[in-house]
């Protein structure tokens, strides 16, 4: 048993290890703040500012940085809103194919449940006056927004819905 957990354990840290290098090194390698990188991290905006105006050469290899910079970005946020779409996707084919009500059920109980919270405190039932309390219903606010974006996204999305809804054969039980 102690060997086993030995053996785990030591696992666990070489894991930790290999990926805080893969990280450090993959940090270092990124596109970021070339002058920083140039006159060090203690450097100030007009110590950047000189050395760039002082030589040609590190200004364009500045806008050149700061160019690819922003075309990486552009990239990343580009990626990020494939997978955005492809999520939203995936969900509304599971919702075509599988007729289950499980999904409506939860939905109806966050967005009701929101709703008797607002009710509540906004005639005294209920009151938010501490952290949590807050945090919570900060909380229950974006479970039920998603819910309701789900449910009727975007005009387009959500008429490309209905239209699937609509051309769907039900699930004989």
């Amino acid at each position: 048993m102690w060997r086993y957990l030995a053996k785990r354990t030591a696992i666990g840290i070489a894991l930790v290890l290999m990926a805080s290098a893969i990280l450090f090194f993959a940090g270092e390698l990124l596109p970021g703040d070339f002058a920083t990188k140039l006159l060090g991290s203690q450097a100030t905006p007009d110590a950047i500012a000189s050395a760039i105006a002082s030589d040609p050469q590190t200004a364009l290899k500045a806008m050149i940085a700061e160019q690819d910079f922003q075309l990486k970005q552009r990239e990343l946020d580009i990626k990020e809103l494939q997978t955005t779409l492809a999520d939203v996707q995936s969900a509304r084919q599971r919702e075509t194919s599988v007729k289950d009500s499980v999904n409506k059920v939860l939905a109806y109980a966050v967005v009701g449940g929101f709703l008797a919270l607002v009710a509540a405190t906004l005639l005294g039932a209920a009151k938010v006056e501490s952290v949590l309390a807050g945090t919570l219903v900060g909380y229950l606010s974006a479970k039920c927004e998603q819910v309701l974006a789900y449910y009727f996204g975007s005009s387009r999305g959500s008429d490309k819905k209905t239209d699937l809804l609509a051309k769907a054969t039900p699930v004989k039980e």
